[in-house]
């Protein structure tokens, strides 16, 4: 594709991968064109359950750059676990391992020969994903973590600082250099196990009890009921962040902070059927390897979406895990199940045995768990 000139470009090219994130997507796309034109930018947090496609963006960021040799020369992209920059903290070293990743990607984009003085540059204006920054929250049940803590302060020091030391890698001469990291961009994302119910207890049993009302609804039968609506998007305030285990400092380097939506029946249907790397998509590359043609119906898929739909906040997840449980008996003998004409075929009628057979087998081991319980 040519190379995109404007976020609404870039957008585009993201949302061919990414699906129902719209407002990450945009906040993205801002940021990435700025980047791309090396301008300032600010930070961005995502915040957002397993499986709504936090790492599926990131992933869709590092391909279009990847795809495109005049884009990928102005950024370079790495991806790391918060975690591994608390551990380094604790030895000393906040930072090491990062910068020395950003280095070697830059050497594999310029090449060998490129000198150190250029490899530096390339790698302080690099993008830096950063996975599950909600792991190093700086207090857990109320005590310090004191691991969270100095990866917070790491990440701190890296995000805003103009002289980072940092020894060179063997290839690169082994020297002692102070590198300026104030050109990266981070882009923190985490699933913040806990906040959402954190949040919910505040405004319907706690300091703000009875801040969110009931409304009411009416069923497809006409009869009307009161129920509580709740997003974590219209009641999220900064102290529930800071009560988190996210110190005010940390949390005042993101001028951006991004709640992605929980995947509606629409969003999860589209993953299914078009999403690149979908369990239906590689299932029918792994029958089409024997000869066979998988097919899903129109009201198997949306049964298996409904189905998935049960456990909102697993999002793609949980949608990989019902389709697995209906494929994965078919796959032991892709020959057998699909029969002479070659056609392997999903229906609903397929798909409600499977989950009968899946919850039958759940209750026969949660009586059997209770037998071994009693036993002993």
């Amino acid at each position: 594709m040519p190379a995109p000139a404007s976020p609404a470009q870039i957008a585009a090219a993201l949302e061919k991968r990414v699906v129902g994130q719209r407002e990450a997507v945009r906040e993205m796309s801002v940021a990435l064109a700025k980047k791309l034109a090396r301008l300032r930018v600010g930070n961005i947090l995502l915040i957002g359950s397993s499986g709504s496609g936090k790492t599926t963006l990131m992933r869709a960021v590092e391909e279009l750059l990847a795809s495109n040799p005049a884009l990928a020369l102005r950024s370079t992209v790495v991806r790391i676990h918060a975690n591994v920059l608390g551990e380094e903290a604790e030895q000393g070293h906040p930072g090491e391992k990062l910068l020395r990743r950003l280095l070697e990607r830059a050497r594999e984009q310029l090449g060998p020969e490129a000198p150190v003085e250029r490899l530096l540059e390339q790698a302080t204006h690099g993008l830096v994903f950063v996975d599950e920054v909600d792991k190093i929250r700086s207090q857990v049940g109320g005590q310090a973590n004191v691991a969270g803590i100095r990866a917070q302060e790491a990440l701190l020091t890296l995000i805003e600082n103009e002289s980072v030391p940092f020894r060179l890698p063997d290839w690169a001469g082994g020297a002692a250099v102070n590198v300026d990291s104030s050109g990266l961009l981070f882009v923190c994302a985490g699933a913040f196990e806990g906040l959402y119910d954190a949040v919910y207890f505040r405004v319907t049993a706690g300091r703000d009890q009875g801040a969110l009302k009931p409304v009411t609804v009416v069923d497809e039968d006409g009869r009307a009921r009161e129920e509580l609506q709740f997003s974590l998007r219209d009641w999220l305030k900064t102290e529930d962040l800071f009560e988190y285990g996210v110190s005010p400092q940390f949390l005042s380097r993101f001028d951006a902070v991004v709640l992605l939506e929980a995947l509606s029946d629409e969003a999860l249907t589209k993953i299914l059927v078009e999403g690149s790397d979908s369990g239906l998509r590689q299932a029918q590359a792994y029958f089409s390897s024997f000869g066979c043609r998988l097919e899903i119906t129109q009201d198997a898929a949306r049964r298996i979406v409904h189905e998935a739909g049960r456990q909102p906040r697993l999002g793609a997840r949980a949608l990989k895990e019902v389709f697995r449980r209906i494929v994965g008996p078919l796959e032991f003998d892709p020959h057998a199940a699909a029969g002479p004409n070659g056609v392997v075929r999903i229906d609903l009628e397929r798909v409600k045995q499977a989950l009968a057979r899946d919850r039958k087998a759940g209750a026969a081991s949660t009586v059997s768990g209770w037998d071994q319980s009693f036993s002993g």
